[in-house]
């Protein structure tokens, strides 16, 4: 069982505080306010209240940190050394069409010593199966299984080391966003060579099943560093491999390849 630090405490009970509003207007999705915020891209009043409830949790338990927030923008704290990282709704889509797949996310960056920040906390939290995927650098990466009853069991990838029997994970770039062909140009070379491809419209999600081993892989780009600060490294701490597509920062590129060992480079090979 993970013993919780001070930090994660925080940031889990943030998390859960700003889900009760997202539970209660899912489960009246037809009535939410929503205004359109670019082609196929929506943003709803429940994403911008759980944003907001996080936001307040934090600040009142770690005054002076800064944020990047996929709705406020920044926010630069008087602490220049630590800045959370938030998606408060990262599955919008999903969401506004009553499917039951979507989650909080919710990183940490932090200075050490004058070098450049780094990820040391991360949690993806899905309201409706009660999942909270969680990790801090170098504790390892766990779930709590919030609705079987269970304790917190340590993450693992899956083992799988023949391509044609594992199942991969995408996301497909939507309207007004680049990269159509270059996306069926791998669909193709993955979907031909393997067990499957599924996209279930959340990145956070991919990155923790893939820690989790419900994938063997994932791969995506033009993702924002909202979508996946957490998740990079949930999966690092469970033991995958994550690199950049483009190379350089996978964070700050959004261009991502996550699997095992055994897999990293037959996968690369078709997407890279």
């Amino acid at each position: 069982m993970a013993n919780l630090s001070a930090i994660m405490t925080v940031m889990q009970t943030a998390a859960r505080k700003a889900s009760r509003g997202l539970i209660r207007d899912f489960n009246e999705v037809e009535h939410l306010q929503v205004a359109r915020k670019g082609p196929a891209d929506f943003v709803s009043r429940a994403d911008k209240k759980a944003e907001e409830v996080i936001v307040e949790n934090l600040q009142r338990d770690r005054p002076g940190y800064g944020f990047l927030l996929e709705e406020g923008g920044e926010i630069v704290g008087s602490d220049k050394t630590h800045r959370f990282i938030v998606d408060p709704l990262d599955g919008t889509t999903n969401y506004l069409h009553g499917i039951p797949h979507f989650a909080i996310s919710i990183a940490l960056e932090r200075e050490i010593d004058g070098e450049p920040r780094e990820i040391v906390a991360g949690l993806i939290y899905n309201p409706i199966t009660d999942e909270m995927f969680f990790a801090e650098k170098g504790k390892g990466a766990f779930i709590n299984d919030g609705t079987r009853g269970g304790a917190d069991r340590r993450l693992r990838p899956s083992q799988r080391d023949i391509f044609q029997d594992s199942l991969f994970s995408t996301g497909i770039p939507f309207l007004g966003r680049p990269g159509h062909a270059k996306f069926l140009k791998e669909l193709h070379q993955v979907m031909g060579h393997s067990a499957g491809v599924r996209r279930l419209g959340s990145a956070a999600l991919d990155l923790a099943w893939t820690a989790a081993g419900r994938y063997d892989g994932f791969w995506e780009r033009g993702l924002a560093p909202w979508d996946i600060a957490a998740g990079v490294l949930i999966a690092r701490e469970a033991g995958c491999q994550v690199e950049s597509l483009s190379g350089g920062n996978v964070v700050e590129t959004g261009n991502i390849i996550c699997t095992n060992a055994a897999l990293m480079a037959p996968l690369k090979e078709r997407v890279g």
